[in-house]
């Protein structure tokens, strides 16, 4: 399935899903626009980041037609959609900080709520660290915040639950015979993303409702973290909710 008319997507972040979501957004016809803190800073970079991923300068060689902006001006050129990716530990800020940009606009957040380096009585071990901790957890979540933080914006928590190279290509797994979630409180960005997530080749979407069940969402990272652990690291795999 691809893009029949030329409309501009923003995604936010220029991380691993960062990526996967710009390359197969391009793929699908759409006129990308990736937003990061600082052009300049995130083009001089020479060094692999934090996960291996080369230097955007070199991915963004790769990937002609992909525009590099700043996070405001990537969020103002979107006709409709803007993609989050931007760390859950600065993604309330920087979203506050662009709102203008962002008014009336669909913004599909997966970002979960990490916080990395935080004092725990039991720390979880990994082969990567200690499991940082969420926050907020229980009683709230990133979804939400954003959400009341920008009311005028129709936020929609999903692609969540998966890595992001799994959610831009469900078909990877299992034929792509599992599930995807949405929530949040407008049905009709509720069918945008989920639009946009049968445009990548999901065909078993749940809405789970409300932004509240962001909550469920975020806290599923740890689970996913477990599965994965148990699989063997780069073992990817899908949740599928049998009715």
């Amino acid at each position: 399935m691809t893009n029949t008319k030329t409309t501009k997507i923003a995604v936010l972040g220029t991380g691993g899903g960062g990526r996967a979501h710009a390359a197969r957004l391009a793929e699908l016809g759409y006129e990308v626009h990736v937003g990061t803190r600082d052009v300049e800073a995130t083009l001089a970079r020479s060094e692999p980041d934090m996960m291996g991923n080369p230097p955007y300068k070199e991915w963004l060689a790769d990937h002609p037609g992909i525009q590099l902006h700043t996070f405001a001006d990537a969020a103002a050129a979107a006709d409709e959609i803007v993609i989050n990716g931007i760390d859950g530990h600065n993604a309330l800020s920087t979203l506050t900080g662009i709102s203008a940009c962002l008014s009336g606009k669909v913004v599909i957040d997966y970002a979960v709520p990490y916080l990395y380096g935080a004092e725990m009585d039991h720390p979880w071990p990994t082969p990567w660290g200690t499991m940082p901790k969420l926050d907020p957890c229980d009683t709230d979540s990133l979804g939400e915040q954003i959400q009341r933080a920008l009311p005028d914006v129709k936020v929609v928590k999903s692609f969540v639950t998966q890595e992001q190279e799994t959610v831009v290509n469900p078909k990877g797994i299992g034929g792509g015979d599992h599930t995807m979630f949405v929530a949040g409180e407008d049905s009709d960005a509720k069918r945008t993303a989920t639009e946009l997530l049968a445009a990548y080749g999901w065909s078993d979407v749940l809405d789970l409702g409300g932004i509240v069940s962001a909550r469920g969402m975020e806290m599923y990272a740890h689970m996913h973290s477990a599965i994965g652990l148990a699989l063997g690291l780069g073992n990817h795999f899908g949740v599928k909710i049998v009715r």
